[in-house]
């Protein structure tokens, strides 16, 4: 199966998910060198009539689908409601893969002590949320392996008396809302081990605004492969100019994804037998797995994902599948670079609208992108105002978006095979 074919199926795999799973956003939760530790799943059910309902979904939708598909191997934090915990609707969950989060509590129950005693012997994790330092002693601090501290209150004197307590370091301390490089900066200076937030996906910019010869080269490469049609006597000679770029091509050509029939050992080979347009998104790829290397390897998953998503649901708004794959994947090309959007885009031939979708602008080209923006962030409101705008299906976004998981962690495991 092409990669043209599995985008206009949603997915590597012949399964649909089924209809009414709700909406699923998850954070990453990083580790000091930028590695995912984990991920925070929120479960949204418009239907539902509070947070218990939802809770109890998003517990449906994983015990259906697996937490290896929303998670992806790591942890799976999962926020859970007071009543959540003593109705115990986790049974039933991997607890070697689940971290429950519980909400701070100054006095809690009897009755939560015991369940929260009971589910540590279970062999779950716990996390404690709304952690406040300085405030009084929470009985449930003696339970848990990680507190939730805001990033607002790292630098506070609660937080230093508390760091400083001889049982601090019974717990892992996990620095919520880090939402900027400065701030990621200040947390893992003050010994924080993990990070929540999207800090990684804004750019940390080069200094003096001038773009290195090696991030040059992506953006001379990325000019060529959007020219339309490739003129392969200027794009051959350019690709092998970089022989690690070479070597994740032909490894992505010749992987599952492309399903060839024989061996591909040349670029100019590739793209006769692929054609221009798939040769381009195999190409992007390989070139983003190079500018995303000094990186968190999350920046790729997740542009993976838009990408995936974006061009299985093209259909739903009237949009061209190939270049909604583009948006998706070129969206998060500053962090990668190091470079603002606006140094980028111009020498890019990319079609107006495009240039303007990538640029931020309303427009009809950036629908899906926004959606799953949104969905990041768990903007619920947004979100469903994007797609009331634009005539969307909530539930078929979903279907894709569950897909687009799962088709981007099958690409990653081959973009992340060593050299």
């Amino acid at each position: 199966m092409s990669v043209v074919e599995i985008a206009e199926r949603g997915s590597l795999h012949a399964e649909p998910p089924p209809k009414q799973v709700g909406y699923l956003a998850r954070q990453p939760i990083m580790n000091r060198r930028g590695g995912v530790f984990g991920y925070e799943l929120r479960y949204h059910n418009p239907s539902a009539a509070s947070g218990d309902t939802a809770g109890a979904g998003l517990v449906d939708a994983m015990a259906l689908f697996g937490v290896e598909r929303f998670a992806g191997g790591q942890w799976a934090f999962l926020r859970c409601t007071e009543q959540m915990l003593l109705d115990e609707m986790f049974e039933g969950l991997p607890p070697a893969m689940m971290v429950l989060e519980i909400p701070a509590r100054s006095v809690p129950s009897p009755r939560l002590l015991r369940i929260c005693r009971r589910v540590r012997q279970a062999g779950f994790q716990l996390a404690l949320t709304g952690f406040e330092p300085g405030s009084a002693r929470d009985p449930l601090l003696e339970l848990v392996n990680y507190v939730k501290v805001e990033f607002g209150q790292l630098e506070t004197p609660a937080w230093r008396s508390f760091s400083i307590q001889p049982d601090s370091g019974a717990v892992t301390v996990i620095a919520d809302n880090i939402q900027t490089h400065d701030a990621w900066r200040t947390a893992h200076a003050a010994g924080i081990k993990y990070f929540q937030g999207f800090y990684f996906c804004s750019p940390d910019l080069i200094p003096n605004g001038t773009i290195p010869a090696n991030r040059a080269f992506h953006l001379e490469l990325l000019r060529e492969l959007f020219k339309d049609p490739l003129d392969l006597k200027t794009l051959g000679p350019l690709v092998e100019r970089d022989a690690s770029l070479i070597y994740r091509v032909l490894r992505f050509v010749n992987s599952p994804m492309c399903a060839m029939r024989q061996p591909v050992t040349s670029i100019e080979s590739a793209i006769l037998l692929l054609g221009d347009a798939t040769f381009r998104r195999i190409a992007t790829l390989a070139i983003q797995c190079g500018a995303a290397s000094r990186q968190s390897h999350e920046l790729l998953n997740m542009a993976l994902v838009r990408a995936r998503f974006c061009s299985a649901a093209a259909h739903l708004c009237g949009l061209e599948h190939d270049e909604q794959y583009l948006v998706g994947m070129l969206s998060l090309l500053p962090p990668m670079l190091g470079v603002p959007m606006d140094m980028i885009l111009p020498g890019l031939p990319l079609r107006a609208p495009i240039r303007d979708a990538l640029a931020g602008a309303s427009v009809r080209e950036r629908c899906l992108l926004t959606w799953i923006e949104e969905l990041e962030h768990d903007h619920t409101g947004e979100r469903e105002t994007v797609a009331r705008r634009y005539g969307l299906d909530h539930d078929q976004l979903f279907r894709n978006y569950l897909a687009a998981l799962e088709d981007a962690r099958a690409i990653a495991a081959i973009a992340a095979a060593p050299a």
